[in-house]
């Protein structure tokens, strides 16, 4: 987990150390990724770089007793939050610990088996939130920087997300927020408005699970395109039976990004879609309207928010297939 090894990433690196070596550290960033897409590692090697005593030619020396605490994920004075069916973070570190060292481009159906909750609701609740604050009530343990990676924003409650924007609005002398968002135009605007925003490049590899989600997404689209209705109602019967909850939040969201990706190509930038998914999307995007894609990308949005509220899918999903019909 260090710079070096995320040239991938290579511009966000540099604005990253810029940051560190001219003492002028934002307060609050947020990174957009794709699931999967390796925010959590670049947030660590820029905490490790920035907690390191010995830095040298834009690099963590990686063997002080800082990188060594950043790299074990136990540096007593960083701190993790992300959703979970019950209780809080805290009791289930070793658990993201274990998964984070063993593979930090998780995705989330890989962190909910993780931690043991597939199928199960997850969220970060106000509970979270009050911790936070009592832990964040105390002075920095090595009298450093005190640092909160926090996982999915867009997965806060909103009594959790109020409390939490006090704090960022009015942040405790060197104290940092990170936040990683794979939605972030679920996120709190107020939350979002106050962050340093950076936006991964896509990564070449689907994160798992997004093969499935594609095998639901492209007979939806056809049927779409083709103006089938009972085609496509007969896909919505698909997408209520997924096994969970959690499956069918995944799907909304990986469908977002794709319109995303179709938006890129009706604008003329082809350079942004990933490269094996091109010709697909822009037989999409040539077929559809112009307002398709952002449409669409707010009914999935809307869709992925109702399934956290415990809307009866099967209704949900007909009303979805209803909307993107009537917007192709």
């Amino acid at each position: 987990m260090s710079f070096i090894q995320l040239k991938a990433q290579e511009g966000i690196c540099r604005a990253l150390q810029s940051m560190v070596d001219s003492d002028k550290v934002a307060h609050a960033i947020m990174f957009e990724e794709e699931d999967g897409g390796g925010a959590v590692e670049l947030a660590l090697a820029f905490l490790k770089y920035l907690y390191c005593k010995n830095r040298q030619e834009g690099q963590a020396c990686g063997k002080c007793p800082s990188c060594n605490k950043i790299s074990k994920l136990i540096h007593p004075d960083m701190h993790f939050v992300f959703p979970v069916n019950s209780g809080l973070c805290s009791e289930y570190l070793d658990k993201w610990r274990a998964l984070l060292l063993s593979n930090p481009h998780f995705g989330e159906n890989e962190l909910s088996e993780a931690l043991q909750i597939e199928g199960k609701s997850a969220m970060i609740k106000v509970d979270e939130a009050k911790a936070l604050l009592d832990k964040l009530s105390f002075s920095a343990l090595e009298r450093g920087y005190r640092s909160v990676l926090i996982y999915l924003p867009e997965k806060m409650n909103k009594d959790a997300a109020n409390r939490l924007l006090k704090l960022v609005e009015e942040p405790p002398l060197k104290t940092i927020f990170i936040f990683i968002t794979h939605s972030p135009e679920l996120v709190l605007p107020t939350i979002a408005s106050r962050c340093q925003i950076f936006r991964l490049k896509a990564q070449r590899q689907r994160s798992v699970g997004g093969a499935a989600e594609m095998e639901l997404l492209r007979p939806l689209m056809q049927a779409l395109l083709a103006r089938d209705l009972y085609a496509c109602l007969d896909i919505s019967d698909n997408l209520a039976n997924l096994p969970s909850k959690e499956k069918a939040k995944n799907f909304c969201k990986f469908a977002a990004e794709q319109m995303r990706n179709v938006f890129l190509l009706q604008q003329g930038m082809d350079s942004l879609v990933e490269e094996g998914d091109v010709q697909e999307y822009r037989d999409w995007a040539q077929r559809s309207s112009k307002t398709f894609p952002r449409k669409a990308l707010e009914a999935f949005g809307r869709a992925q928010m109702l399934i956290g509220r415990n809307v009866n899918v099967k209704i949900l999903f007909t009303d979805l297939v209803n909307t993107l019909y009537n917007v192709i």
